[in-house]
């Protein structure tokens, strides 16, 4: 399916957007503690408050994505990230640094949620494989932006520094630019008299799915996080093959997700696909534990396929992620949903740095274990939370269009 005129425009607009986060995220650590001085443990306190700050624009601004027009937003929210960024450049102290971070926070949430909406609209009868394309494009994005944030970090100089953040406040507006220009401004659609404003709440099979996905979000920084630590601290695999895990694993996103996307529209796809990831998850964590029981000339291969078996899994997971997270919304409630959807998410990354050191890596080789069959659980609740929001759809009138006219299952996921 060749995307359509809105929908290359909302390719080319988050390919922008995410271009200039990866040249500021690489970096940006390294920007507050080297440059700006600030001591590394108040950086994280102050990351960690914006972070959870940050969870309450989720569903006010999907509100009034669905009130007022998604586009509306997400482009008052670009233009908020773009001023925002920028100020970064001005910080002195701990305090500013904080607010700073919390208003772009705030702008981030609120921008998931009006960009979820839009990426409904903009989709069609099939915007969870619409999302899976734009995720490709958006993986990619964020690798060239990681790769041309390496200039700045080998030279160190705060002029440097400054390039970047300036250059990632420019992406902002630059997107807000490509979307005004080519994505329409899509009206509110009617709305049933028992909607309101808080509904998602009430919608006790999303508000479980959004709980699992939450949880299952962990396997992000499984990769990102854990596993470089585990291969520092615990094997003798030479440094470059951290950043080989980091290449195979945006490489397997990229050349993947949309073809797997694309076979992942329906709730009941996005169930069984929830449960293969969490099926992949449980090989690919015992996987990465082995890689300190080789010889140091087996880590790096070892350490590779797992993240292989396990980006696999993410692919798979962030697929049901879209099917689910689209199909089970009612689509004049698209932007709350989002929100709440982004809401979860978000809380799941804000703690799982705490959980995967203080209590998995502690753990050793068992927390490695526990980690897989923790995500095997979740996944094998997917399939059951499907089948319940698909009951409920059927008889609650708030939801019963949350179909989207999605296209018939596909043979990969129709074997139990």
């Amino acid at each position: 399916m060749a995307p359509n005129g809105p929908q290359r425009a909302l390719i080319v607009s988050s390919f922008v957007s995410r271009v200039g986060n990866g040249l500021f995220n690489t970096a940006s650590v390294l920007y507050f503690t080297l440059v700006v001085h600030l001591p590394a443990a108040e950086v994280g306190v102050g990351l960690t408050i914006a972070g959870l700050t940050g969870l309450l624009a989720g569903i006010p601004a999907g509100n009034l994505a669905d009130r007022y027009g998604p586009r509306t937003v997400w482009l008052t929210t670009f233009a908020m990230q773009a001023a925002t960024m920028a100020a970064f450049v001005f910080i002195h102290s701990w305090v500013t640094f904080t607010l700073i971070a919390t208003l772009d926070r705030l702008a981030a949430t609120a921008s998931g949620a009006a960009g979820g909406a839009l990426i409904a609209r903009a989709g069609g009868a099939r915007p969870a494989a619409f999302r899976a394309k734009l995720r490709t494009f958006v993986n990619l994005g964020v690798v060239l932006g990681t790769v041309g944030a390496a200039f700045a970090v080998s030279v160190g100089t705060r002029p440097a520094y400054t390039a970047l953040i300036l250059a990632n406040a420019a992406s902002f507006a630059c997107a807000g630019l490509i979307a005004l220009i080519g994505v329409p401004n899509y009206q509110p659609l009617p709305k049933p008299k028992e909607h309101h404003g808080w509904t998602v709440l009430t919608d006790r099979p999303f508000v479980s799915f959004v709980a699992l996905y939450g949880a299952m979000g962990l396997q992000y920084q499984a990769v990102s996080l854990l596993l470089p630590i585990w291969l520092s601290a615990h094997t003798d695999a030479p440094r470059w093959t951290v950043a080989a895990v980091y290449a195979v694993n945006s490489g397997v996103c990229v050349l993947l997700q949309s073809r797997i996307g694309s076979r992942v529209e329906t709730p009941r796809q996005g169930g069984r696909a929830f449960r293969l990831a969490g099926l992949l998850f449980l090989v690919s964590c015992p996987l990465m534990a082995l890689t300190a029981d080789v010889p140091a000339w087996i880590a790096p291969g070892l350490a590779i396929l797992a993240v292989c078996v396990h980006s696999l899994g993410e692919v798979w997971e962030s697929s049901a992620g879209f099917a689910l997270g689209f199909g089970l919304a009612p689509d004049h409630a698209q932007g709350q949903y989002q929100g709440l959807l982004g809401i979860g998410f978000d809380a799941g990354q804000a703690l799982a740095p705490v959980i995967l050191t203080a209590a998995i890596l502690e753990l050793g080789h068992a927390g490695w274990l526990l980690l897989g069959a923790f995500f095997a659980a979740l996944g094998a609740a997917g399939p059951l939370v499907a089948a319940w929001a698909e009951r409920t759809r059927l008889t609650s009138p708030d939801t019963a269009c949350a179909t989207h006219g999605q296209s018939s299952e596909t043979p990969l996921l129709d074997a139990d």
